[in-house]
């Protein structure tokens, strides 16, 4: 979050996500990102389609749920910040050979 710091809403954020635990995961595959940010929903709980994370579950936007990388190099960063790359874990799936083309 260190695009967020020195804005107004950055200290609470960080209160917030370390109030607790958190469940952090790795999700790949073809256009991972752009399928996990579309079950996430739009940042905004208001706004976020029926039967998103954000819509179904959320009320604020400072306060929306779940956290999910915007692009490839973000997402490379996050998950450094999460985890130790002994730590994971790719494999080809079964399935995957008559799931995707």
């Amino acid at each position: 979050y260190a695009v967020h710091e020195g804005k107004p809403f950055f200290e609470p954020l960080i209160k917030y996500i370390t109030a607790s635990p958190v469940v952090a995961m790795v999700i790949e595959g073809p256009n991972a990102i752009e399928i996990v940010r579309r079950t996430m929903g739009a940042t905004a709980p208001a706004e976020a389609a029926p039967g998103t994370i954000r819509a179904d579950f959320a009320l604020e936007i400072g306060r929306n749920l779940v956290h999910g990388s915007d692009g490839p190099e973000t997402a490379r960063q996050e998950i450094a910040l999460w985890f130790k790359e002994e730590e994971l874990i790719s494999w080809p799936r079964a399935a995957d050979q008559w799931i995707y083309e």
